[in-house]
């Protein structure tokens, strides 16, 4: 029983090691839709209320939109990638352990949400 747990704890600690966007982007994204705002309009308004729940968000530009990321030290936590589409925008939230709560993680994907 005990090298059962210490397994699972050794896997465990191996999948909380460093995650980067690329990483996150190589899984399934939490929520996918589209916003009839642009990008930059649609950018501006998750981003003041991603830094009320997490301190550590960051904006940058990109060429085809905007990509916001909530990290920790060297682990993106959130990813949230705005694509400039015919009709406005494509949204794409990607999370790090997206079954598990955490902290700020409610008001993460309620921004996303309310900003469609």
């Amino acid at each position: 029983m005990r090298i059962l747990l210490a397994s699972v704890l050794a896997v465990s600690a191996l999948l909380a090691g460093c995650t980067t966007p690329g990483d996150l982007k190589s899984g399934k994204a939490t929520i996918s839709a589209s916003s009839s705002k642009a990008p930059k309009q649609y950018a501006l308004c998750v981003m003041p209320k991603w830094q009320d729940a997490r301190s550590g968000a960051t904006m940058t530009e990109t060429a085809s939109g905007y990509r916001l990321i909530v990290a920790t030290d060297s682990t993106a936590e959130e990813l949230l990638e705005v694509n400039r589409a015919s009709n406005g925008s494509t949204v794409a939230l990607y999370q790090r352990l997206s079954w598990a709560p955490g902290y700020g993680r409610s008001a993460i994907e309620k921004a996303v949400r309310d900003c469609l």
